[in-house]
């Protein structure tokens, strides 16, 4: 299955890889189809736990045309636990290194990044939001406001939306 945008999308993430070609090797070789792009040249990446990061996509659905890329690690689950998995937000380099936030981590400078091939479907890494391939990035301050919104929403609803 072709997913459109899917080519400028490989173009735009492999950009950041040390070596392209290879990078685009290891996705066509890695039995996964994943591969190690590195955080904070193009992009940072602030990693929330399920509970949180779910209902904040949400919230980022309604308010923005087009959220920045998401990521979902269903690998990072253990097995008899059943959370959501933790959604990785493609946010612009530097703001891991300014982000102050309870329960959120950051990948900036110095971090590698599971990244799987866009459309693809792989083994516990997906897409939620595919990379639009022209550098569209969720802005920090609209995340912020979203995790609030979706914490708020939890607390109230218990994750239900009224």
């Amino acid at each position: 299955m072709t997913i459109p945008g899917a080519k400028t999308a490989v173009e735009w993430l492999v950009s950041v890889a040390p070596d392209p070609d290879a990078c685009r090797r290891e996705w066509e070789r890695n039995p996964l189809g994943v591969a190690l792009l590195p955080a904070g040249r193009r992009w940072d990446v602030l990693i929330l736990p399920g509970e949180l990061g779910r209902p904040t996509l949400d919230v980022l659905r309604q308010i923005l045309d087009r959220p920045g890329p998401v990521l979902a690690d269903f690998e990072a689950m253990p097995r008899s636990h059943a959370a959501m998995p933790r959604l990785g937000f493609f946010v612009p380099a530097g703001t891991a290194s300014r982000w102050l936030g309870t329960g959120v981590r950051g990948a900036g400078r110095g971090s590698w990044i599971v990244v799987p091939y866009p459309g693809r479907a792989t083994g516990g890494v997906r897409w939620l939001e595919l990379p639009d391939g022209e550098g569209t990035l969720t802005d920090p301050g609209v995340l912020e406001l979203a995790m609030h919104e979706a914490a708020a929403c939890v607390l109230t609803h218990g994750g239900r939306k009224s």
